[in-house]
């Protein structure tokens, strides 16, 4: 059974359909590769799925460990090259002050986020450059 449905709207832009949940995503190519830049770009999507996908995996291990991963936030960015236009870089930023969390339980979580799978599906020469700030 298919995941999404899709469909292309013209000018540049897409919709997506989570056919479990009926959520709705639109796309729309960036204003430097033609587009208006009024939703995110797929690359975009490439990258907050990373982000995502490592705060996922840390929650889980965080949950089995009893402990509570509120105000933990983060910030990406997506680093494009030119030729070939594709991701180059992807950083991400993570915050969690005041976490009262213990060492040993932090390397745990870093590890984790480490190992999600979209980390792990993404083409190796696609730098990642991952900043714990907790």
């Amino acid at each position: 059974m298919p995941t999404l449905k899709s469909s292309y709207l013209g000018n540049l832009r897409t919709q997506m359909t989570h056919l479990q949940s009926g959520t709705e995503v639109i796309t729309d190519a960036p204003v430097d590769n033609n587009g208006k830049g009024e939703a995110f770009s797929p690359t975009d999507l490439v990258a907050a799925a990373l982000g995502s996908c490592m705060v996922t995996i840390m929650g889980i291990v965080a949950e089995r460990e009893g402990i509570a991963m509120n105000g933990l936030t983060w910030e990406v960015t997506k680093v494009m090259q030119a030729q070939p236009r594709k991701i180059s870089e992807i950083v991400i930023d993570f915050h969690w002050e005041e976490n009262g969390v213990n060492e040993k339980i932090i390397q745990k979580l870093k590890s984790a986020a480490k190992t999600c799978p979209v980390a792990l599906s993404l083409d190796p020469e696609i730098k990642q450059t991952i900043n714990f700030n907790f």
